[in-house]
């Protein structure tokens, strides 16, 4: 169990941790000569039953409340300090409220300085106390009366702690770890440390982990939980890493940043969220309000979009847009507080519900539906909500990844939704059975329609048949979703293009005819560097124009590609090229390969190898980054089937093969 402190200034937080705990929290030297806490301070009590309490001692003074934040985030018992003398003070009264806006569901107040005030003062502040908790995540909260001085209450505040811990029931560890730094320190012989409340999971010994939002990769060589070594952390416990990697060091990780499992590393800085302005906010808030964001220990400006009309209201709650100056690393459902640029006071918090907020139409009716799905707080009605509004196709790897939600999670949530299921491109595209049906009967509707009102057109490019159903997948998931059995029985991929299988374009017996003159020129040994159509038509002393306009009607048929102008490739030969490109990215080690490479292996010149790999950029089979290209596995089967042995991890695009899609 964790322990925050709050309250104001000289209230004495320090000296009841000391007197809890017999440890001095103010460790900084300018902390000492100053008598405030001006950093977060840390101690630990062990308990009878052999558990330890934690502590996180936080600054009262009001130019140290982002500080304050910082500590807050992630505790189980606030610690509302009061003291006798004082009463209620006005940083009392900001710590409730940033207690409230992070949720921090238990908590005790302690009456400090008892021994210096008389029993009237003492019911005088205890009933300032039940007025300012009122309606408060502290409302009804114990308040022990206690002097460090005298040592009054003292064990009875350490009972009370006790018997919280022994209530309190053990935070969810099925999640994906993650880690809010606070401190990045060196050991001597040790090296690099961080320490953090582990807000999610666990973390092992010899752990890969990322540091997020830099991306910076490290392993847990050693590990502190609850001031004890120890070979595991869970969520809830204040945790010290020792870290080590390349690239590792005490000025590569700052405060702020989260220590996270490799898979949730996707920062993030437009986020959708709920948010709640104080009641005390002296005016509303409109459109690109800049504020500061608290998340943890991390502080970043930000600018706040309003997604609802009018202005948002002193009291009021509503959806707006966070728009961050720079990436941070955060969860959906995470707490944050706001306070005003100028770092005098706190004006709102809330939960984050969407960190892939889009910067356009974030008013529709379909955003609308997606927000209000994405806050729902259990995950698998969250999802199962989610598949039902526009475009009714989720990635169920990026859904789970920022809700930190584990494989296990994932399993369940199959077994539970059994939805349709499209792997590829390193997503899960998951939508219901319903949706699904509805999506082959458009597609096969809209092909029909095509082929009525075009008769002579080979049929619709893949791309836009994508771009005009709904529900709309993503392109790798729609490539595979044309090879399910659903659509397979009446569809045919060919080439760029799809068609009903009972839409066939034919040559005509002349046309028929001159094609068996035209093939072989363009075949053979002369495959990669075919003659152009002014050479063939020289040949066969026929019309330019002729040749041409059989080639073009050829290319309908998916006989041949013209792969640049006047330029036409046996889709056989199309295809075995597309073979050569795989095997030669599949033997570079990044899986990259230069013009020059594809040129050597066809030996067909730099000029003709240049324009069919900008044809297959153009066909998305290859992505061109400067002089090098790199493969994409989703379009290899475009000029047809696609062997397992020349696919990434042996997936087939074969439509009498196994692709990854699979029901539940």
């Amino acid at each position: 169990m964790i322990v925050g402190t709050a309250g104001h200034i000289d209230h004495g937080k320090t000296s009841l941790v000391k007197g809890l705990t017999g440890v001095d929290t103010d460790r900084l030297k300018e902390e000492k000569a100053r008598g405030i806490t001006i950093d977060l301070g840390f101690a630990y009590l062990p308990m009878d039953d052999g558990s330890i309490v934690g502590f996180v001692d936080v600054p009262g003074h009001e130019r140290f409340v982002h500080t304050m934040v910082a500590g807050a985030s992630g505790i189980d018992v606030a610690l509302l300090v009061v003291a006798a003398d004082d009463g209620v003070m006005p940083q009392t009264r900001e710590h409730l409220s940033i207690l409230d806006l992070l949720h921090v569901r238990r908590g005790i107040v302690a009456l400090t300085k008892s021994d210096v005030a008389t029993p009237e003062r003492l019911a005088e502040v205890t009933a300032q106390i039940r007025e300012v908790t009122a309606g408060t995540v502290l409302e009804g909260a114990d308040i022990l009366p206690v002097s460090t001085v005298t040592g009054e209450g003292i064990e009875a505040l350490r009972e009370r702690l006790a018997l919280e811990a022994h209530t309190l029931s053990e935070r969810a560890a099925e999640g994906r770890f993650r880690l809010a730094v606070d401190r990045v320190f060196t050991l001597a012989g040790i090296g690099v440390v961080v320490t953090g409340t582990v807000l999610s999971g666990i973390v092992r010994m010899k752990d890969a982990v990322v540091i997020s939002p830099s991306g910076l990769k490290a392993r847990v060589r050693s590990l502190h939980a609850q001031n004890r070594p120890m070979e595991i952390g869970r969520a809830g416990d204040r945790c010290a890493l020792n870290l080590v990697g390349d690239g590792v060091s005490k000025d590569a990780i700052h405060r702020g940043d989260m220590v996270v499992d490799p898979m949730l590393h996707a920062p993030t800085d437009r986020i959708d969220a709920r948010l709640h302005l104080l009641p005390g906010e002296p005016r509303p808030i409109g459109q690109w309000f800049p504020a500061r964001l608290h998340h943890g220990a991390t502080d970043v400006g930000v600018r706040i979009v309003l997604l609802e009309d009018g202005l948002l209201q002193p009291g009021a709650m509503a959806d707006v847009q966070l728009v961050l100056e720079r990436p941070i690393a955060a969860a959906v459902l995470d707490r944050f507080v706001l306070r005003d640029v100028s770092a005098q006071r706190t004006i709102g918090g809330g939960h984050f519900i969407d960190l892939r907020a889009p910067s356009r139409q974030r008013r529709t009716d379909a955003r609308v539906a997606q927000r209000a799905a994405l806050a729902i707080d259990d995950p698998q009605r969250a999802f199962a909500a989610l598949l039902d509004a526009a475009p009714c196709a989720w990635d169920l790897l990026s859904f789970a990844r920022d809700r930190a939600l584990s494989e296990v999670w994932m399993d369940e949530a199959v077994a539970a939704l059994s939805p349709m299921l499209f792997d590829a491109d390193e997503q899960r595209i998951a939508m219901t059975h319903a949706h699904w049906q509805r999506l082959v009967s458009r597609l096969i509707e809209h092909l029909e329609a095509f082929h009525a009102a075009h008769p002579d057109v080979q049929g619709v490019v893949r791309e836009k048949l994508r771009l005009a159903l709904q529900p709309r997948l993503p392109a790798a998931a729609f490539a595979m979703a044309l090879q399910h059995p659903d659509l397979a029985a009446h569809i045919v991929r060919d080439g760029g293009f799809v068609r009903l299988a009972s839409h066939s374009l034919q040559l005509s017996p002349e046309g028929e005819a001159q094609w068996r003159l035209v093939a072989p020129l363009i075949g053979g040994e002369l495959r990669f560097r075919p003659p152009r159509v002014r050479d063939i038509a020289g040949m066969l002393r026929r019309p330019e124009q002729d040749v041409r306009q059989l080639l073009k009607f050829a290319a309908r048929l998916g006989l041949v590609d013209e792969v640049a102008h006047d330029h036409f490739f046996l889709r056989t030969t199309t295809h075995e090229m597309v073979l050569i490109a795989t095997d030669i990215a599949a033997q570079a080690a990044d899986g990259r390969f230069t013009a020059a490479q594809f040129r050597d292996r066809l030996d067909n010149g730099r000029k003709v190898a240049i324009q069919i790999l900008e044809f297959f950029d153009r066909q998305g089979v290859t992505l061109n980054r400067g002089t090098l290209r790199r493969v994409q596995a989703r379009y290899l089967d475009v000029f047809g089937p696609v062997p397992a042995a020349a696919l990434p991890h042996g997936r087939e695009s074969s439509p009498v093969g196994r692709p990854d899609f699979k029901s539940g």
